[in-house]
């Protein structure tokens, strides 16, 4: 017997809802309409059409597990199994992070970059490094009609998710995807070239957030004593890479920008614009190109 038997869909809302605000979770509301969505196979107008039906028995199972694991600290995106990014519906497995709207800012700061040049709508090449779900990668595509896109990830895990993605969101024509260690596996020139890779301090990993913390994978978040290993490794591979002109686009955590700009200015690359911040203030993207001969 669960709590949802005989309930309403609206009534399992509600008290789905209320059991997350009792356990402190900020976003109660917004999680027990999408959970319960998801448990009924309903969008949103399906939700207040069907608002006065009862639940079946296997639909009130299913949301009292969803409850369960919500409850439990397990983030909403990985009980459905997906994410919007950039409005795109991204498939998720245990070896991608849940894209974050920080991310975005990557994709807009690129395309600021690109629009500055006039390139929206040439036939670019370029390369996504760490690729994990493929949500940087496939935004750009979604908005650059004529570009290929290479997306890289040491996991096959991941490449399977983001080549899954990419047939979801009609672009497995445009998009290849290369098992290797952040640029490694690539050759040629790109026009532009992305990453969002490992940046927190491996101390710190013991202090976020309990659905950061204990369900994203580590390999995707430990960026080493100072959080700068990746950048370290993928920027000299990325500044080898770019054709003159182009850019690299990175993604950054707090108090991260200045030294990355540094490793940058060692590759050669020269800032390329302002790093653009974030919804909080926190600078997030940061850009530098190769100067073109």
């Amino acid at each position: 017997m669960t709590d949802f038997v005989g309930q309403t869909v609206e009534t399992a809302r509600r008290v789905l809802a209320a059991r997350l605000k009792a356990a402190a979770i900020e976003s109660a509301e917004l999680d027990a309409r999408i959970l319960t969505g998801h448990a009924l196979g309903l969008d949103l107008t399906g939700l207040i059409s069907a608002a006065r039906r009862e639940l079946a028995s296997d639909e009130s199972a299913r949301l009292e597990e969803f409850a369960r694991r919500r409850l439990g600290g397990e983030p909403v995106a990985r009980i459905i199994g997906e994410k919007e990014f950039w409005g795109l519906p991204l498939q998720l497995s245990s070896s991608t992070l849940v894209p974050r709207p920080d991310t975005e800012t990557v994709v807009e700061l690129a395309l600021e970059l690109l629009r500055g040049r006039g390139d929206l709508s040439r036939p670019l090449r370029i390369a996504d490094l760490g690729t994990g779900s493929g949500a940087i990668l496939l935004a750009l595509l979604s908005e650059l009609p004529a570009a290929h896109g290479f997306g890289t990830d040491i996991s096959k895990a991941a490449l399977q998710t983001a080549t899954a993605n990419a047939a979801r969101a009609g672009l497995s024509d445009r998009a290849t995807f290369v098992a290797c260690d952040y640029a490694g596996g690539l050759s040629g020139t790109f026009d532009l070239i992305v990453s969002n890779p490992p940046y927190i301090r491996s101390a710190d990993i013991a202090h976020l957030a309990e659905e950061v913390r204990n369900y994203d994978p580590l390999a995707a978040l430990d960026g080493g004593a100072d959080g700068l290993d990746a950048y370290r490794a993928l920027i000299p591979q990325a500044a080898g890479l770019l054709a003159p002109g182009a850019a690299l686009v990175v993604e950054a955590g707090e108090g991260q920008s200045g030294p990355i700009q540094a490793l940058m200015a060692a590759s050669g690359l020269t800032p390329a614009m302002a790093p653009k911040a974030d919804l909080a203030g926190i600078p997030r993207a940061v850009a530098g190109h190769k100067m073109a001969r």
